[in-house]
């Protein structure tokens, strides 16, 4: 009987489309809900490690004395919690994924000084 069922499937599979793609070939088109892999854009941070606190994997790390925010990418799992607490937008999740690697990836970015405005005229420093 089992060989029935595998003999109607193999039937069905012969005149259908394949169900894969040619990968290398044509790039995967990533549907607008998929999560993806984190951007980080360091001119806005204000190093508050909010970040650092929402990440259930402890992969991102925000240190306000070195000026570093540290993600370590193989750690992350794309969860968008740091994305989504962000209070300046910095952290952001852009469609496809990581490529696999053999070797642990750690991002450290530098966040720039930021430049105080100069007082304004009749305001005391």
């Amino acid at each position: 009987m089992g060989i029935m069922k595998m003999g109607g499937k193999l039937w069905s599979n012969l005149f259908h489309k394949p169900a894969t793609l040619d990968y290398p070939a044509v790039p995967r088109d990533y549907p607008a809900a998929s999560r993806g892999h984190l951007e980080f854009d360091p001119s806005d941070c204000i190093l508050c490690n909010i970040c650092g606190k929402k990440c259930p994997a402890d992969a991102i790390h925000a240190d306000k004395a070195s000026r570093t925010v540290v993600i370590q990418r193989m750690q992350c799992i794309q969860c968008s919690y740091c994305a989504d607490s962000c209070p300046k937008g910095c952290l952001s999740m852009t469609p496809g994924y990581t490529e696999p690697d053999p070797t642990k990836v750690v991002d450290t970015y530098t966040v720039p000084e930021k430049e105080k405005p100069a007082p304004k005229a009749g305001e005391t420093a």
